[in-house]
Order: C-alpha cells, then sequence, then structure tokens
C-alpha cells in the first residue's frame, strides 16, 4: 500500500497519508483560486480515515467560507495542507503541492466554468463537478 508525506512550508505540520488518492482533479473556482492566491488549485483527494496529522496539530488553524469546507494552514508559517470536506463529500483534499515525491497526475478538471486559466490539456473539463460528486455532470470543451 502507498504511504505518502507532506508539510506546511516550515515543517511545523506534517501529515502521512495511506494509499492512493480516489481522486485528482485540478480545480478552477473561484474560492479555491482565493485561497491558494493561484489561477487553479491541485486537489488531491483521500478517504478521511487515511489522512493522519503526525506533527503539529496544534499548529494547524482552519476557516470554512462555507460549511463542509474546512481549509486548514500552518499557524507558524501560514502554508496551507489540506481541506476537509469529510462532511460535503466525504474525502480530505491533501494540497498536492504539500505532498513529498508526489506526482500529481489529474484525470480531470472541476469548475471549469470559472476558468481564469483556460488549459487545453485533452482531460475532461467538468462545468461543476461529475455527477458522482454532487454536480451537474456537464462537459464543456477546452
Amino acid at each position: 500500500m502507498a504511504m505518502h508525506k507532506g508539510k506546511c512550508f516550515c515543517g511545523e505540520v506534517e501529515v502521512e497519508i495511506t494509499g492512493d488518492p480516489i481522486a485528482m482533479m485540478v480545480c478552477h473556482c473561484k474560492v479555491c483560486r482565493a485561497w491558494s492566491a493561484a489561477p487553479v488549485n491541485g486537489a488531491t483527494l483521500f478517504k478521511p480515515e487515511d489522512v493522519t496529522v503526525t506533527k503539529g496539530a496544534d499548529s494547524l488553524r482552519s476557516y470554512a467560507q462555507a460549511e463542509g469546507h474546512d481549509r486548514s494552514w500552518c499557524d507558524k508559517c501560514g502554508g496551507h495542507v489540506l481541506t476537509d470536506h469529510r462532511d460535503t463529500y466525504g474525502i480530505i483534499d491533501v494540497y498536492a503541492a504539500v505532498i513529498e515525491d508526489f506526482t500529481f497526475t489529474p484525470t480531470a478538471h472541476v469548475n471549469y466554468e470559472s476558468t481564469v486559466l483556460p488549459v487545453r490539456d485533452g482531460l475532461p473539463k467538468f462545468r461543476d463537478f461529475p455527477a458522482e460528486m454532487g454536480g451537474s455532470g456537464e462537459m464543456m470543451d477546452e
């Protein structure tokens, strides 16, 4: 079984992930863009029971602009670590950029109707989310 480790920018907070991601997607929504200060966010989704904060849990702070979307960061360096969506989607998004020695290989783009950075990579582009995740399942052209 795969084992992944990740940490915040300064290393105060560390996470350990057992198993492979359920999905890897590129999110284009306005909230992810604002939160990450980037035009897209690399979402790496895991089962909640597979993600453990192994160091610095007392340094994690979180904010939920919308219920069920608890975004957590290190209070020492401000480095983003994860978003807890367990109550909304039954997953935890450990940001791809914080997972060490990890190859991010997304299979789709979500919330593409909100894109500010069109990406022509041949991957499926969902208007919002796949139907299995509670979205419309509607696709968009690149």
